[in-house]
């Protein structure tokens, strides 16, 4: 479940002038030329950590190996490129899919994808696979000036690939055919699935102000008291409920301090440059011993600067994002709960209005009314229905036991990694403060004794 390695391309299978070979201009040579009208740049992220050396929640990286005789999928999510200008820019990715798959076109795929193709891809198993938990997509950027920042940039592709390798390596997820359009389909198919009119928000509105007078209703019979919710009372089913919520909001505190810790190392790295830069100005007006130590210390607190810097960046994307990444990934299963509850009233509410028809039946064949063949109709039409709402809910319980066992052996390698590499940075640092420190200490005692 750790995130693949990286795989470039020694090929450009893409034909024709379109955002694929856009992306091959830039990859191999890193010019301006683009199409008439468009604007495309290449985003180099800053180097973090390889992705294969670490795991996140849900799986990013299949037991399957490419090297292996065993059926693999391995997928790889590169090379961002910002297309488009204004309000319309939006990043593209190179998304390369390597597998054996007699279901797939060949041995090794390269499509261009954007995020909202990443958010259809998520929606759409979501829809359909009831009771697994979904893989979360990293959400947008609420501040426009930080879209297009290379760091951002890169945090985003990092989560991209850990989605898409959760999927490829789910033992029910990877057999989607909407994976499978997802890795193998040209753009304009992707566009046009895009823009298919599904979901709530595409609803008439007709159909949309029927939706909310029947919620409207619903909820005005609760508060009347003539309707209360019904809800599971399964005591295992209440403890995984209470984990949940108690799990993300420790996440979301732990997630919030490190996000403090990453801002104060930068912080504290810039204050050392601003210092170092200061001290170098003082020692060079002295002139002498004293001005050299100056100008010693003032180089030594810009390498320190640096080192802060760097290791600013290291903690941001090998401890803060997967801390984020697990808060999402708890917000899916709650969405999958809040399924899992849905399912659970509509079984209990067919079941109900089940008992009134067989009632209303009864009543029909005692006066032997003329209306007893209708009413058998629908009872048995109600009875299909109830029983598919409960085979529904069934499975959902089922697959939702079986998602949380492996949530949580995943949930406790991927924080004992994501801490380890914390700590390890931690003392990488300061191991490396204290060196630089201490070798100047030599000098500066000179010149103070003297």
């Amino acid at each position: 479940m750790a995130l693949l390695a990286i795989r470039r391309p020694t090929s450009q299978t893409a034909t024709g002038f379109t955002t694929s070979s856009i992306h091959s201009l830039f990859f191999f040579s890193e010019t301006n030329d683009v199409p008439c009208g468009a604007t495309a740049t290449l985003v180099h992220p800053k180097t973090t950590m390889n992705p294969s050396q670490r795991t996140l929640s849900g799986s990013s990286q299949s037991p399957r190996s490419p090297s292996s005789s065993q059926p693999f999928l391995s997928v790889s999510v590169t090379d961002p490129v910002k297309l488009g200008n204004g309000v319309q820019a939006y990043i593209s990715y190179r998304v390369i899919t390597k597998t054996n798959f007699p279901e797939y076109q060949g041995p090794e795929k390269i499509v261009i994808r954007r995020y909202s193709d990443f958010v259809w891809l998520r929606d759409r198993l979501f829809e359909k696979y009831k009771g697994i938990f979904i893989p979360p997509v990293p959400e947008k950027s609420a501040v426009e000036k930080f879209r297009f920042s290379a760091e951002f940039i890169e945090m985003r592709r990092q989560a991209l690939d850990i989605f898409v390798n959760r999927i490829a390596s789910h033992h029910e997820l990877q057999q989607s055919e909407d994976l499978r359009l997802f890795l193998q389909a040209e753009e304009e198919t992707m566009e046009r699935l895009r823009s298919q009119e599904t979901g709530i928000f595409k609803k008439k509105p007709a159909d949309l102000m029927q939706i909310f007078k029947d919620v409207q209703s619903k909820v005005s019979d609760v508060v009347l008291g003539k309707e209360k919710p019904v809800e599971e009372t399964d005591p295992e089913y209440e403890k995984m409920k209470h984990y949940i919520f108690e799990l993300e909001n420790h996440l979301a505190e732990a997630q919030k301090h490190a996000y403090r810790l990453v801002k104060r190392h930068r912080e504290l790295g810039q204050s050392l440059s601003d210092f170092g830069k200061a001290v170098k100005l003082l020692g060079a007006s002295e002139g002498n011993a004293l001005g050299k130590a100056f100008s010693e210390l003032g180089m030594k607190s810009e390498i320190l600067s640096t080192k802060l810097q760097k290791e600013a960046h290291q903690l941001l994307m090998n401890f803060e994002e997967p801390l984020k990444d697990y808060v999402r990934a708890v917000q899916s299963i709650k969405a999958t709960i809040a399924e899992r509850a849905n399912a659970f009233r509509r079984q209990c509410e067919l079941a109900e209005t089940m008992k009134l028809k067989e009632i209303n039946l009864d009543k029909l064949m005692l006066i032997r009314s003329d209306k007893v063949a209708e009413a058998e109709h629908e009872y048995k039409e109600l009875k299909a229905e109830s029983e598919q709402a409960t085979k529904t809910f069934e499975t959902i319980v089922k697959l939702m036991n079986e998602e949380m066992g492996r949530f949580q052996e995943q949930k406790t390698l991927d924080m004992g990694i994501a801490f380890h590499e914390f700590a390890k940075g931690q003392a990488r640092l300061a191991n490396g403060i204290a060196d630089a420190w201490r070798s100047l200490l030599p000098k500066l005692e000179a010149c103070s004794s003297s």
